[in-house]
């Protein structure tokens, strides 16, 4: 059997908890946004780091509305979403030296969609050889970097 230690995800894992409603809801509504991960709030969406991230520096702009479908959202609500997919690829480009983005959104279960009842678009910041042998035999990610570390360091972006 293979393992890659990673012993600074144990807190992580070990406070890991089944969603009581929506996560994204959840973290709008907190008051401790470094906990929640929130990164910026504005007046119709905000920008929070994804806690299950493809590579360091996975974000999400979110409408702040409880709505699953473009359809739903209103022309303001998708305005404030992408200038928050902006504002991410502007700081992770920075911060990162990000090379290039995977931006998008998935829409409903079929399409891949984690999380089908709260619009969301994706900023994954990608990099010129980021990837290697891991995913491709193990389905292993290794992030060379802990989710406080990367809240931290972006934090400081958006203020400053």
């Amino acid at each position: 059997m293979k393992r890659l230690w990673a012993p600074w995800r144990m807190g992580y894992v070990g406070a890991a908890r089944a969603p009581i409603g929506c996560v994204f809801c959840e973290a709008l509504s907190g008051t401790d946004d470094r906990t929640s991960l929130v990164l910026c709030r504005r007046d119709h969406a905000f920008l929070i780091l994804n806690a299950y991230p493809y590579t360091p520096g996975h974000v999400m702009a979110v409408v702040n509305r409880h709505v699953g479908t473009l359809a739903d959202a209103t022309a303001d609500e998708v305005g404030g979403a992408m200038a928050l997919v902006k504002l991410a690829v502007a700081i992770l480009t920075a911060e990162y030296r990000a090379e290039g983005f995977n931006i998008g959104l998935n829409q409903g279960r079929v399409a891949g969609a984690g999380i089908t009842d709260h619009l969301h678009v994706h900023i994954v910041p990608r990099w010129n050889g980021d990837t290697n042998f891991m995913p491709v035999l193990d389905d292993v990610r290794v992030h060379p970097e802990a989710l406080e570390a990367t809240y931290d360091r972006l934090r400081g972006r958006v203020d400053g």
